[in-house]
């Protein structure tokens, strides 16, 4: 079995296996900040470690980028909250992050 990818796109981190698109973790950026909203992996992937994968490469590059981590998807919250390698990244959500989720979930 192959590396799983993981692709950065305009709004999502996005990851496949043996070139088949397993998942994606979707975010919006404000005011240097990448809330990250939405996690999913496609119940024919799940159980192969591949959203933690995902998460942490974007977590990475969300480092590089020299943005801030604002967690409002379960998943990625949870994640970070087992994984202190970021908490120096974490922001909690604020209104501004809520709207702003909002205005590209609508």
């Amino acid at each position: 079995m192959s590396e799983p990818v993981v692709t950065q796109e305009s709004d999502r981190f996005s990851i496949a296996l043996e070139g088949q698109p397993a998942g994606f973790t979707q975010f919006v950026e404000s005011e240097g900040r990448r809330i990250f909203f939405h996690t999913v992996v496609d119940p024919a992937f799940e159980g192969k470690g591949l959203a933690g994968r995902l998460v942490r490469q974007a977590l990475d590059a969300t480092r590089a980028a020299g943005l801030r981590v604002v967690p409002v998807c379960p998943y990625v919250k949870s994640y970070v909250e087992e994984h202190e390698d970021w908490a120096d990244l974490l922001e909690r959500p604020t209104r501004a992050d809520m709207a702003a989720v909002e205005s590209v979930t609508q």
